[in-house]
Parts: structure tokens; sequence; C-alpha cells
């Protein structure tokens, strides 16, 4: 029987991927976004991949979000967590509005998302659950605290639900990348990053598609023994 998946974030950069990568498999896929409709409907065209819009940071907005996919495609069997931001800034000037806006979306949302599917999960007796979370959020980063925060929160958040519903044959993993070849990169000044390629012992950036095979291979029945994990596809910056 075909699973249903739904990523958050999930028409551009590592979601995109994500999404792509488990149509591929086999699954039928829904992918969130946030404002830019014109994109994310192309997107859909191109790859086969349903597109919903709402707001991840808001409760109410994944309830009636959720619903409105299982309606459409059927009762959701994987969950990945993906939609995040940054905001920027020393901890001493960061403002109460950067914490909250980056805790509400790379943290809050994940709780949000996936207590919408849980019960349709311990109902059928398998669900996976996989978040993103960043290898700031194992060895934190200066200039960005509410980040660093955020995924640390969803390690953590990962660990403690995993012990939940492994009973139930549902997974909770969690994905920790380190610098990824995307847009968010794409202006980097020369020198920072040779000062960033400096810090990874392979000597490049990761791609998009090697965060996305780790997310698959999570959602497959073949992971079906890996729960409350966190894999980390850093190229060698930082062990853990």
């Amino acid at each position: 029987m075909t699973k249903v998946a739904l990523v958050t974030g999930g028409t551009r950069g590592i979601g995109a991927a994500i999404s792509i990568a488990l149509k591929q498999s086999g699954c039928e896929v829904a992918a969130t976004y946030g404002s830019n409709s014109e994109a994310a409907n192309k997107f859909s065209q191109e790859h086969g991949v349903s597109v919903f819009q709402w707001n991840v940071a808001d409760a109410a907005a994944c309830e009636a979000g959720v619903k409105e996919v299982t309606e459409k495609l059927g009762q959701i069997d994987i969950l990945v967590n993906n939609a995040g931001i940054t905001k920027a800034a020393m901890a001493h000037k960061m403002s109460v509005e950067q914490w909250d806006d980056v805790i509400r979306v790379d943290l809050d949302s994940v709780f949000y998302m996936t207590r919408c599917v849980l019960d349709g999960m311990r109902e059928k007796g398998f669900g996976r659950i996989i978040s993103i979370s960043s290898i700031n959020g194992l060895k934190g980063q200066m200039g960005v605290v509410n980040y660093s925060a955020a995924k640390a929160g969803v390690i953590g958040f990962t660990k403690a639900l995993a012990a939940e519903t492994a009973r139930k044959n549902i997974t909770v993993n969690a994905v920790a990348p380190g610098y990824i070849s995307t847009d968010l990169l794409a202006d980097t000044p020369e020198k920072v990053m040779e000062a960033i390629l400096s810090e990874i012992p392979v000597g490049r950036l990761g791609t998009v598609e090697e965060v996305s095979r780790i997310v698959t291979f999570l959602a497959s029945e073949d992971a079906g023994f890996i729960t409350g994990s966190t894999i980390s596809a850093n190229g060698g910056q930082y062990f853990h």
C-alpha cells in the first residue's frame, strides 16, 4: 500500500530534495510552504508533489492543514519536520521577536505537526517521524543562539518521543546536517566560504540529495530498528 508522507517546508532547498526522494521511493507526498505560491505550484507540477500552504508556527493552522492533507491523500504515515528559519544576532543584541520567531518555526512547529499525526499513527500501528536538526544544535554556534537552542530542542524532543512511541511501531529520529549547498549559502562571500570549507575535513559542502537519502532510509521499513537517533551529515566537521 502506498504510504503518505508530509514534508514541512518541502518545496525548496533540503525540503524539496526530501519531497522528491520520497516521491521517487513510491510515497504519495504532500509538501507545505509558507508564502511563495507561484514557486510552490511550479514545484508541484514538475515533481508530482501535492502542495499545501499554511504557517507551521500556528497550532490551529497545522491542525487544519493536516486534516486537509488527510482528506485528500489519506492517513499520514511519514512526517518530516523540515521547515525552519534563521534570524542571526549576537545574544546581547537579539530581540525578543527574533528569539520567538525562530523558536516557533524551528521548534514549536515540530510539536504542533507531530501531535496532529500521532493518533493516526498509533491507531495504524505504524509511523515514521523525522525532524531536521542541525550541526548547530549539537555544537552550538555564536550569533544564532535562538537557532542553536531550537535545533538542540528538536534532538531532545526526538529522544523523548521515541521512548513514548516505540511499542506502537512508530520510529522517531533526527537528522543533523552540517553546511549544505543550498540557496542560503549562494551569496556567501568567498573568504567566508573558504573559512567554512577549511573546517570541514572532507573539504566540500554537503548536497541536499545526501540529506534526502538519509531521510528516505529512515522513512523506510528497513529502518524499523532505528529510533531516538540523530544522524549527522557534516563531512566530519563535528563528532558526537
